[in-house]
């Protein structure tokens, strides 16, 4: 079972109106694990041979992790329901929806194009898809979304190769990232220097995975190697002083995602996490929620939770707010806008107080 707070714990937070109405941007959260149950179900129900189960209370039940490798398995049977372009463009509609409802303004969204042309999705049909759902969501749900590319660590050499030549040969303009999923034990981050070396002449900016379920060498790896300018989860950093002192003076921000820690056995209590350390130490940290249904969350909840870890009032909410967009990758005028748009909130909050 998981130790984190059932999903409707941010409902009951005494901050949970305030979070709800709070502008934010989402840096952490990848497509396919953000399908919702119920795009789950359907899918399943489509291809019945697929191990995911359709009924509601099973799929909570096969949702629930043992450890991080048990994620990945997991993980990569959902992305086996995802078998055509209309599955794409279903599935990122259906994302942004539910993003634009938690009030999140902007958000970058993870995207593995490796996993979905190996079933059989050319790449050309894959970025169609979700750039038609991106120009919808802008018009109809007023949400910015832009895009990362990243490599799914545990298919090797042969998947960067795919998807760098994704990213700069078929790249649309709204591709801002270049990352590295999956698991961390067993696959070193230096390996992929050269596809992060071509994404970044390209353009793109480096946000690798690292130091999530192995220890601060990872991150080192992802700095030195990859030119890592954000990193994924980042949590171990806090046991090397020295690795904390390079984030801070470089002003390297960190991707955190709480429950999903906990949901995944990095973290054994929500109440063990760093994220209070990581802040102390001065660090830039972001608040995400990295694959939330799967992890039964949502970025409010996250909010809700860092509230409690980090002990913010509405004050420091917005400021973990304002943190997200200055670490975004988002277009200056979309920054400016949601910056203006988080300070108006926060000061209509203070003189209705």
């Amino acid at each position: 079972m998981l130790t984190s707070l059932p999903t409707d714990g941010a409902d009951h937070h005494p901050l949970a109106a305030y979070i709800a109405g709070l502008p934010k941007a989402e840096l952490h959260v990848h497509h396919v694990g953000s399908a919702s149950p119920r795009i789950v179900a359907d899918l399943a129900a489509r291809h019945p041979a697929s191990p995911v189960p359709r009924d509601p209370e099973e799929l909570a039940r096969f949702f629930t992790f043992t450890d991080f490798a048990h994620f990945v398995d997991v993980y990569l049977a959902v992305v086996d329901l995802i078998r055509t372009p209309e599955d794409v463009h279903l599935l990122t509609v259906e994302v942004a929806q539910d993003l634009a409802a938690q009030n999140v303004r902007y958000a970058e969204l993870t995207m593995t194009p490796y996993t979905s042309v190996v079933r059989g999705i050319p790449i050309e049909a894959y970025t169609e898809a979700i750039e038609d759902a991106r120009v919808a969501a802008e018009r109809d749900h007023g949400i910015v979304l832009r895009w990362v590319y990243d490599i799914p660590g545990e298919a090797g050499l042969a998947s960067a190769d795919a998807t760098v030549g994704y990213a700069v040969e078929h790249g649309p303009s709204s591709l801002v990232g270049f990352g590295l999923g999956g698991p961390e034990i067993g696959v070193p981050r230096p390996q992929f220097a050269p596809h992060f070396e071509r994404a970044r002449a390209a353009g793109l900016h480096s946000v690798p995975h690292a130091g999530e379920t192995t220890g601060p060498q990872t991150v080192w790896d992802a700095l030195t190697h990859l030119g890592a300018e954000r990193i994924g989860h980042g949590t171990t950093s806090v046991q090397d002083p020295r690795l904390l002192e390079h984030l801070v003076e470089h002003r390297i921000p960190l991707e955190v995602c709480p429950t999903s820690n906990v949901a995944t056995r990095a973290v054994e209590r929500i109440e063990d996490h760093p994220l209070p350390a990581l802040r102390d130490a001065g660090v830039v940290v972001t608040v995400n929620s990295d694959d939330p249904p799967m992890f039964g969350t949502t970025l409010n909840r996250e909010y809700a939770v860092a509230a409690d870890l980090l002990g913010l009032d509405e004050a420091g909410l917005a400021a973990l707010a304002r943190a997200a967009v200055d670490a975004s990758f988002a277009p200056e005028d979309v920054r400016t806008r949601l910056r203006d748009e988080i300070a108006g909130y926060a000061l209509d909050a203070t003189s209705a107080g």
